[in-house]
C-alpha cells in the first residue's frame, strides 16, 4: 500500500512542476478529493449510497471538487486544482490528468447507451482548464483536450482538440512523442489557431465595411438622380 502511495506521488510529481516533494503534495486538493473519491465508490459498490454521499459533500466542501461516489477511476488520477465535476457514469483510465474547472457531464441518456450519461476517458489523456467533456462519449487514449474546448463527440486516440465545438488540430510529432504535455495542447499550437481565426474574422468585417460603404454610395446617387 505505502509504495502504491510512493508511485502515485511520483506521477504527480512528474506531471506538475510546482511540486518540490512528496509531502508537499499529499496537501494538494486533487489528491485529497481522489482519497475520498475511493473511500465513497467502496461505499456506493457496496450499495451504501447515503454514506457515499456524504463522503462525496464532504469532499466536495474541502476539496472544491466533486466526483460522484458511481464514477470509475483508474490509476494515477491527478486533478491540478479544483472546481473540476465529474459525473455518476464518467470512466476514467490510467494516467489522466486534468486541470481546474473541468466538467465531465452528461447528456439525455436516451441519445447514447442506456444508463450511461457520462464521458469515457482513456488513458493518458490530458484535459485542459475549463474544458466540457459531456455526454456518452469516448475520448481516446494519449489525446489532449485544450482549455475551454466544449467536447460532444468522440475524439480518436492521440487526437488534439480546441475550439467551440471541439476540432481536431494538428500537433508536430516532437509535442506528439513527449512523454507529457502541460495543460493539455503546445501553447504555440492553440495561439496560432487563436491567431488565425482573428485575422479570419478581421478580413470579414472589411468586407463588411466594404459592401455596406458601396451601398450607401448607390443610395446616395439614387438620391441624387431623382433630384
Amino acid at each position: 500500500m505505502l509504495s502504491g502511495l510512493v508511485t502515485y506521488l511520483d506521477s504527480v510529481k512528474a506531471r506538475d512542476p510546482a511540486a518540490r516533494s512528496r509531502w508537499e503534495i499529499l496537501l494538494y486538493p486533487g489528491v485529497w478529493a481522489l482519497v475520498f473519491h475511493r473511500l465513497a465508490h467502496w461505499l456506493f459498490r457496496g450499495e451504501l449510497y447515503f454514506l457515499a454521499r456524504v463522503i462525496n459533500h464532504l469532499a466536495r466542501f474541502l476539496t472544491a471538487i466533486d466526483i460522484h461516489p458511481g464514477a470509475v477511476i483508474g490509476r494515477n488520477f491527478f486533478i491540478d486544482h479544483g472546481f473540476t465535476v465529474i459525473g455518476e457514469s464518467a470512466e476514467i483510465g490510467d494516467d489522466v490528468t486534468i486541470y481546474q474547472s473541468v466538467t465531465l457531464g452528461g447528456t439525455n441518456p436516451a441519445n447514447g447507451i442506456p444508463g450511461k450519461r457520462h464521458p469515457t476517458i482513456g488513458d493518458g489523456v490530458i484535459i485542459g482548464s475549463g474544458a466540457q467533456v459531456l455526454g456518452p462519449i469516448t475520448v481516446g487514449a494519449r489525446s489532449r483536450i485544450g482549455a475551454n474546448a466544449v467536447v460532444t463527440r468522440d475524439v480518436p486516440e492521440g487526437a488534439t482538440m480546441i475550439g467551440i465545438p471541439a476540432r481536431s488540430t494538428l500537433v508536430d510529432a516532437e509535442q506528439y512523442q513527449k512523454d507529457f504535455v502541460p495543460y493539455g495542447t503546445p501553447c504555440d499550437e492553440t495561439f496560432d489557431a487563436g491567431t488565425q481565426k482573428l485575422e479570419s474574422l478581421r478580413n470579414e468585417v472589411e468586407e463588411l465595411r466594404r459592401r455596406l460603404a458601396d451601398l450607401i454610395a448607390e443610395k446616395d446617387n439614387r438620391k441624387r438622380d431623382r433630384a
